[in-house]
């Protein structure tokens, strides 16, 4: 089991100039699949902040921990998930994970909440959105991929407001951070 916790140049997220609008956007305008099959744009998920994470279904461990971390955010945010806050978890293993996989993975982890996305694509289409954040997968030899413990919270605009290492991270931090930047909209 290989665990990658990704550097970011910069702190991440297409950090620029200010005088350049666009550099500072993390959800490039790559289109993905979502659970249930539908096509959702990351730049159309601009407007609300967003919880990110990255994983894969057949993972042993580290997503799963990650997933019921989030799940124990999605229960603290209550009615906020969906009408002002949305959770996304992206794929690292679209060559396993399609929406099936994904739709099976968020209702055994308790995560087919309405405002969770759980987000795959072809490999070069999950390929350009985790350069997006400034992240990178890793596919080993032998077809297996490494962790990404990766963690962010986007705010509105599509910048990055916090990063988070996703193993060490406490649910209740990642939800008052959220409520700032609620507060901040």
């Amino acid at each position: 089991m290989v665990v990658i916790a990704s550097l970011f140049a910069a702190a991440g997220c297409h950090r620029g100039t200010a005088t350049d609008a666009e550099s500072w956007n993390c959800l490039t305008d790559t289109t993905l699949v979502d659970q249930n099959g539908n096509k959702v744009s990351l730049a159309s998920l601009k407007g609300k902040p967003l919880v990110v994470d990255f994983i894969y279904t057949s993972c042993p461990g580290p997503c799963l921990m990650e997933t019921a971390k989030l799940t124990n955010v999605a229960l603290r945010l209550g009615p906020d998930l969906g009408s002002r806050v949305a959770i996304v978890s992206i794929s690292v293993d679209p060559e396993h994970d399609g929406p099936k996989q994904l739709l099976d993975y968020s209702r055994q982890q308790g995560a087919d909440e309405k405002g969770w996305y759980f987000l795959t694509g072809g490999p070069g289409d999950i390929d350009r959105a985790l350069g997006g954040f400034k992240l990178s997968r890793q596919v080993m030899p032998d077809g297996s991929v490494g962790h990404l413990v990766d963690m962010m919270l986007i705010g509105p605009d599509g910048r990055l407001v916090h990063e988070y290492n996703g193993e060490v991270v406490k649910a209740q931090d990642i939800v008052n951070d959220v409520r700032k930047t609620l507060n901040k909209s």
